[in-house]
């Protein structure tokens, strides 16, 4: 039978020939035949199979092209039109890796067995091709067939993951710093996916103190994406080493490791004495005899006066001298001197002192060695200087009280201190009659530095000295209301729940303010209003050195034996260390002047900067001033306000012998009593 849109043109001819119907009738067969010109509906067989769609996650499948970014962990899911013969299905969707790894699947049936869910038993790799094969072997419920497809796509393109990286356990993906490594490290590494090991070597970069190390680079056991990295040589005690893994290693499959890895670690230390171990009383005297050449043998050879620092010249300076003044009487009862080469150098310095620069009695911080004239301190700073005026006294007056007046030589080298000493106007110092002490005075600037002298720091033993004196004493008003402030220098809080601080800067400020005030004070039975200074000073070196203990900012070398943060040289030039300034900077004089208050902490510490760091930290003079670690930085200097109490403090630990001295003062005990202080 012909189709529908030819069936009607027998009847249109016949119409159209004859001649009275021929106007209408072509009208209608016209539209007849337009109606017959539409085009038959198309009816698949009714036996075939039809599929709507095939995904992976939310990608469509195609047959025809490769798609890209498929997800990892998503089923492959097939939607057919009618329901399936599920028997039909196992084993003829197939998923391929690489064109020919054969996948498992777990299939699942949805949608009254229309959709077909095959989950492959682990998720996909990434950046990596597959194939899907839906076989022709696929029936319908009522015996559709199938013609078969097939498609192909390519997973997403995951960068490398770096799981973790530790060395010995501490972990190089974290932004504290690493310290304590042994000096053969283990470094694991481990991937997200398989790695080859030479394209991974090729990546890495390991250095010890900036200096490429060789090293070794094995597999874990039954691993492929895990590694262990171990140096060829023991690196050096307290070394600064590095991990490098430059970005770009590729994976097997391709995947990229796009951030690298850059991480510093610190190796712990070498405890092996590095010299002779002797008895601790042996090692006090070593340590106080060395530092005396500072003194002795480095001091200045026409004034007899110190240094300020081992690079100063010509430079000397009063503070400084006056703890040297002090060291000279350890060095006569130590017999490093004898008593005559002791009192001669006291005389010479003494001598040059009367003929140097001195403003209102008070000298400058620094002097020439050579002239006595004033060398200034900062451009505004070329007179006066108080407090370091006030360390020259205290040591002068400790040697006065040394002295033998039954010597002629010594009795007339008393007469000249008592001189020194007696012109000193301290009350000048109060600009105008202030109730305070003011730290300079210039004779061309005046008080242009306007630096008062408040408490708490090291400058206690300025306010007893102007007190103190016979001719140009203060009255109790301006250590009240200047040096106490009325009791707001008062600290009052208790650190790390055990210690007290009577006074003073949060965590107590740098070390020094116990030190240089009570080379001559003793504290032991010290009191006033305001605090007891045993528990002072005591307490300020136990806290600073629980902050060392605790070390919150991961310092290299900090410990119960490595500590003391005060006034020193750093590896940026110099800085009022402390708790509250911290710079990874541990100064010897700290713990080692702290002797006196801390005894057993402070002997740890001397043995350990002997024996674990001396071959690095002593030197010509003794121990250099001093070291960070973390930044691989050792002081070449030596410091005369830091190589003075190290002396001084020992022998008052050992002896008492300048706290013996300074105390039997008249002047001393007067000038405590007159502030209100019980001793």
């Amino acid at each position: 039978m012909p189709p529908k849109r030819y069936r009607w043109f027998p009847l249109f001819y016949f119409l159209l020939h004859m001649k009275n119907f021929r106007l209408p009738v072509f009208l209608v067969s016209l539209l007849i035949f337009v109606w017959s010109c539409k085009k038959d509906p198309v009816v698949p067989p009714a036996d075939k199979l039809q599929l709507s769609s095939l995904k992976v996650g939310t990608k469509d499948i195609s047959f025809t092209n490769t798609v890209n970014d498929v997800p990892l962990d998503q089923p492959v899911v097939a939607r057919f039109a009618v329901a399936l013969d599920v028997s039909s299905v196992t084993g003829n969707v197939l998923l391929y890796k690489n064109d020919s790894e054969l996948i498992p699947l777990t299939y699942n049936f949805l949608d009254n067995n229309k959709t077909i869910s095959a989950k492959p038993a682990a998720d996909l790799l990434p950046n990596t091709p597959y194939k899907i094969v839906l076989t022709d072997q696929i029936k319908g419920e009522n015996g559709e067939t199938f013609d078969g497809l097939t498609g192909n796509f390519n997973t997403l393109t995951l960068p490398l993951i770096l799981r973790s990286a530790s060395v010995d356990g501490q972990s190089l993906q974290q932004s504290g710093r690493i310290t304590g490594v042994e000096f053969i490290y283990n470094i694991e590494v481990v991937f997200s996916e398989p790695v080859d090991l030479t394209a991974f070597r090729e990546k890495l970069r390991v250095t010890e103190k900036g200096v490429l190390k060789d090293f070794s680079l094995t597999y874990m056991p039954d691993s492929n994406n895990a590694f262990i990295l171990t140096p060829a040589s023991p690196v050096a005690s307290f070394s600064v080493n590095e991990l490098k893994i430059n970005p770009g290693l590729l994976s097997l499959s391709g995947s990229s490791f796009t951030t690298g890895l850059t991480k510093k670690f610190y190796a712990k230390a070498d405890t092996t004495p590095k010299f002779p171990v002797i008895t601790d009383e042996a090692l006090l005297t070593l340590v106080q005899e060395q530092t005396f050449k500072y003194f002795w043998d480095f001091a200045h050879p026409v004034s007899g006066l110190s240094r300020e620092r081992n690079t100063s010249g010509d430079i000397v300076t009063s503070g400084g001298s006056g703890f040297g003044l002090m060291s000279i009487l350890v060095g006569i009862e130590r017999g490093f001197i004898t008593r005559q080469e002791g009192v001669d150098r006291l005389e010479k310095i003494v001598n040059f002192l009367a003929t140097a620069d001195r403003f209102h009695g008070a000298w400058s911080h620094w002097l020439n060695g050579n002239t006595g004239k004033v060398v200034p301190f900062s451009p505004d700073d070329n007179g006066g200087d108080l407090v370091e005026t006030s360390y020259m006294a205290m040591g002068l007056l400790t040697v006065r009280q040394y002295l033998n007046d039954q010597n002629l030589q010594e009795n007339d080298l008393i007469s000249k201190i008592n001189l020194l000493w007696e012109s000193i106007e301290w009350d000048w110092y109060t600009q105008g009659g202030q109730n305070v002490l003011y730290w300079h005075w210039s004779p061309n600037f005046g008080w242009v530095k306007n630096h008062k002298i408040t408490g708490y720091n090291e400058a206690l033993i300025t306010y007893v000295m102007a007190a103190a004196s016979p001719t140009h004493s203060i009255s109790p008003a301006v250590y009240q209301n200047g040096w106490a402030q009325n009791g707001a220098m008062a600290n009052g809080n208790t650190y790390y729940s055990n210690y007290l601080l009577p006074l003073g800067p949060d965590y107590g400020g740098p070390l020094f303010f116990e030190q240089y005030t009570f080379l001559g004070i003793n504290p032991t039975n010290l009191t006033d209003a305001y605090a007891n200074y045993w528990q002072q000073v005591v307490n300020h070196t136990l806290i600073n050195r629980e902050y060392c203990i605790r070390n919150p900012q991961k310092f290299v070398g900090y410990s119960d034996q490595c500590w003391g943060l005060t006034a020193s040289d750093n590896h940026q030039g110099y800085s009022a260390h402390s708790p509250t300034n911290d710079l990874g900077v541990i100064t010897p004089t700290a713990a080692i002047s702290s002797i006196p208050f801390t005894p057993t902490e402070s002997m740890d510490a001397i043995r350990y900067f002997y024996y674990v760091l001396g071959d690095k930290l002593w030197g010509q003079y003794g121990f250099y001033d001093a070291f960070n670690l973390t930044e691989s930085w050792t002081a070449t200097s030596y410091l005369a306000i830091d190589q003075g109490p190290e002396i001084v403090m020992i022998e008052n630990y050992r002896s008492g012998l300048l706290w013996n001295l300074f105390m039997s003062c008249p002047e001393t005990q007067s000038g405590l009593t007159k502030l209100g202080f019980t001793y």
